[in-house]
């Protein structure tokens, strides 16, 4: 077996903002038919400390970043979880990253070194812990690992970053350099030095061994300047060592066959259920159903998601018969404007705001399609769970979206193999013909049927992506 310490600041179920949280959550399982053996190294938030009924202490730290931290080693809801118990760190009330009062907690520099300075620390056998042969760390919170790993002892394992999202980099100014302990020739180009502060994400990048983002489109986009964000440089200098390998999801969480949270099971091959969920949607909603396309939406809301060109195409939407439920929290002026939007259009527009699981698996099971207008997109997952459920997938051609959806043209549907409906990103003229289109596919039922059934049958699990995986830890670990 390969052995593999994950590091990630979310883990599903443990603890979730995001698709990250999916992600991490999932792979474990998704590896170990390939021979990978994953550990999962998070903070011990107060949610993760309480799912740990049968941890023991397998390492401890006197001092860690201000306060003494254990290592709780345990299998929960089952993963094999290493949680980094320092409550001077984690054990608050409020967000993963934020505080009751949405800022980002002050301390986040530190918090997020802690995990990876515990990461470094495990992957090199410094805790008693068996070191692994590849530590694999996730987005910027586990970034600082690669840097610790880069200036402790030989032996050290060999390093995976992942790229969940490159808009989300964790920079932090200079003068906390020692205090993050590291030392002073970490601060130049060659090292965690980026635009004169600390770059968590720029120390995963400029380290590991191998960067890998999540799908291979957005691997492309993030070699050039509007997708790189600032760290193209770098990423072209090292595009041999980038690839994207792209995202899947638990077909076990999201099987539209045996979920609970459904009010009726259905499948491709035995669709009925599907509609008993539709009008359940619409009435928890509160949604008149006409003859037009049910549209959803689960989404960060955000410029970035594509949101505010769903607000503004609306009339487009409601003109074409169509029907809106979204559920989303974020920018606080578009959660506003989709409320007034709903308070407008009480019987046509729902809007949830917040998160919830269940309603969101009944969402995928019960509209007709799901919107995700992104102006970028690494891999996203809600798409890949529309697919599952036989929601159509209406996508900007970004990132990942562009590698999951299958355009319903001409060709696509003469060939029989479209499973949703792609446009360009960032227009709202687009977004527009694009709502348009579907409402027209939506009423010729014998081709919308043939366009659900074939994204009910599309892979969307971690089969492929799992073994990609595994061939490339093997290729590190057995590297000289």
């Amino acid at each position: 077996m390969t052995s593999v310490l994950a590091v990630a600041s979310e883990v599903f179920p443990l603890v979730k903002t995001g698709g990250l949280a999916d992600v991490a959550g999932a792979l474990p399982a998704a590896l170990a038919p390939h021979g990978v053996a994953v550990r999962t190294l998070l903070p011990g938030y107060p949610a993760v400390m309480a799912a740990l009924l049968d941890g023991v202490v397998a390492a401890r730290f006197d001092d860690l970043f201000g306060g003494p931290a254990r290592v709780v080693a345990a299998t929960a809801k089952g993963l094999d979880v290493l949680a980094l118990d320092a409550p001077h760190l984690y054990a608050r009330d409020g967000g993963l990253y934020v505080g009751p009062d949405g800022r980002d907690w002050p301390d986040n520099a530190f918090r997020f070194a802690a995990l990876g300075y515990a990461a470094a620390e495990i992957g090199r056998g410094a805790t008693g812990l068996p070191a692994p042969e590849i530590v694999h760390m996730h987005d910027w919170q586990a970034g600082l690992a690669g840097a610790y790993l880069a200036y402790a002892p030989a032996p050290r394992p060999k390093t995976v970053a992942t790229i969940h999202n490159m808009a989300f980099q964790g920079w932090f100014p200079e003068s906390l350099r020692a205090a993050l302990r590291l030392p002073p020739e970490a601060m130049a180009i060659e090292g965690v030095e980026y635009f004169g502060g600390v770059g968590f994400l720029k120390a995963a990048l400029q380290f590991a061994d191998h960067i890998t983002t999540v799908s291979p489109t957005y691997a492309c986009e993030i070699l050039q300047p509007d997708g790189g964000l600032g760290l193209d440089g770098l990423l072209r200098a090292r595009a041999a060592d980038v690839s994207g390998i792209l995202n899947g999801i638990d077909v076990g969480v999201w099987n539209p066959e045996a979920d609970s949270a459904l009010p009726a099971p259905f499948s491709a091959a035995n669709p009925e259920g599907r509609d008993v969920c539709r009008r359940a949607l619409a009435r928890s909603f509160g949604l008149d159903l006409g003859d037009g396309p049910l549209f959803g939406v689960v989404s960060r809301l955000s410029s970035q998601k594509g949101l505010d060109l769903l607000a503004e195409a609306t009339p487009t939407l409601l003109e074409s018969g169509g029907s809106l439920a979204l559920i989303g929290s974020g920018e606080a002026w578009l959660e506003e404007r989709f409320r007034a939007l709903a308070a407008r259009h009480p019987d046509r527009i729902g809007v949830f705001i917040g998160y919830d699981e269940r309603r969101a698996h009944l969402l995928q099971a019960g509209a007709d399609a799901v919107l995700v207008p992104s102006r970028f997109e690494p891999c996203g997952l809600t798409q890949l769970c529309a697919l599952r459920y036989g929601a159509v997938p209406v996508v900007a051609r970004v990132g990942g979206l562009a590698d999951t959806v299958i355009d319903a043209n001409p060709a696509a549907l003469s060939a029989g193999v479209a499973t949703g409906v792609q446009f360009p990103s960032g227009d709202q003229a687009a977004l527009e013909a694009a709502l348009r289109r579907v409402a027209a596919l939506h009423a010729q039922p014998e081709v919308w049927a043939r366009i659900q059934r074939n994204g009910m049958r599309s892979d969307v699990s971690w089969d492929a992506s799992a073994a990609a995986y595994a061939d490339l830890y093997r290729r590190l670990a057995a590297a000289v």
